[in-house]
């Protein structure tokens, strides 16, 4: 995983903070970023929005919380 490294760093509220170094450095896409912690970033927003990382796991989309009605 190129992005081992951050992942531990990599914030509930789905934030990496980087530095603004200029390393630029390319994804396995192709797309360049300013440095690789960007590019992590990047990387790790996009899992956590799909539900493969700490974000947004378990959560319903918002249309769905609004709708939901409690059983007892």
């Amino acid at each position: 995983d190129d992005c081992s490294e951050f992942r531990s760093q990599f914030e509930a509220g789905g934030r990496l903070s980087c530095t603004r170094e200029n390393a630029p450095v390319r994804d396995a896409s192709g797309k360049q970023h300013t440095n690789k912690c960007l590019m992590c970033a990047d990387k790790l927003k996009k899992e956590a929005q799909r539900g493969g990382g700490t974000l947004q796991r378990n959560k319903l989309p918002a249309s769905e919380r609004t709708n939901q009605v409690r059983c007892s």
